[in-house]
């Protein structure tokens, strides 16, 4: 029975999967297309899902062993040349403070930078060209999930390749399958366009949209750094890919 069911659901397409959702969800959401009017919403949803990841990535720096050397070799030898504990507790301190400003510098000036690229005009960027798209998950007249889809830059691939940006999904109502919805609504989309793969690229600390792309049957295809702060810290971007059954009939 189980067999079945997940079978019939991995043939729904985006509006079926919308209606399904709205009967047997315990709090019912559709997915529609942007408007302007979701705009402070969007962005508020954009800005928590990533700042939330701060927490974890500084206890992950702090992990590191090159942290743990600076952390306990730099005070030690501090002390060792001035003889106070309390200089060098100081400067472990000091040291802590400066890590945690950087990691949640990071994050921030990711926010900052959407919000002055793709993000500054949505409609503009993703609604009005054939090919680019982005959707929310609206419940109870709330945005509680977003994602947008682009054609990738290089020229070459711009007609093979979709790429999916910015997946969020408010903290209260994760686990209700609304990324799952989200992303198969971009799949669906880029089959309709006439694209043969769908990318995306999401940060190692993003452990549950990790999980949820391979989940989906999505590839890993490389890592690579943001810049070299965040190669300082071994934060990687991962890339994966997506590739879409060949609509052309032999």
């Amino acid at each position: 029975m189980a067999a079945r069911a997940e079978g019939r659901e991995a043939q729904l397409s985006p509006v079926d999967f919308e209606i399904q959702t709205q009967n047997f969800s315990m709090a019912p959401y559709h997915i529609r297309k942007y408007q302007e009017s979701d705009r402070q919403q969007v962005v508020a949803l954009f800005s928590q899902g990533i700042v939330e990841h701060i927490p974890t990535t500084f206890r992950y720096v702090l992990k590191l062993p090159r942290t743990l050397v600076l952390l306990l070799g730099g005070p030690l030898a501090l002390f060792l040349v001035s003889g106070s504990w309390l200089l060098a507790l100081g400067a472990d301190l000091t040291l802590l403070a400066a890590l945690r400003f950087i990691v949640k510098h990071c994050f921030t000036q990711y926010v900052v930078t959407s919000l002055h690229t793709d993000m500054s005009d949505i409609t503009k960027s993703y609604m009005s060209e054939r090919g680019s798209c982005f959707w929310v998950a609206e419940s109870e007249g709330q945005v509680v999930g977003t994602v947008g889809a682009l054609p990738v830059k290089e020229p070459s691939l711009r007609k093979e390749q979709v790429e999916l940006f910015h997946l969020s999904v408010a903290l209260e109502r994760r686990g209700e399958g609304i990324a799952k919805a989200l992303v198969r609504t971009v799949l669906q989309f880029a089959r309709d366009q006439g694209y043969s793969e769908v990318v995306l690229s999401t940060s190692l600390m993003q452990h549950s949209a990790l999980a949820l792309y391979q989940r989906m049957g999505f590839q890993e295809t490389g890592q690579y750094f943001y810049n070299k702060i965040w190669a300082l810290m071994a934060v990687t971007v991962v890339q994966f890919s997506y590739r879409l059954p060949s609509t052309q009939v032999s």
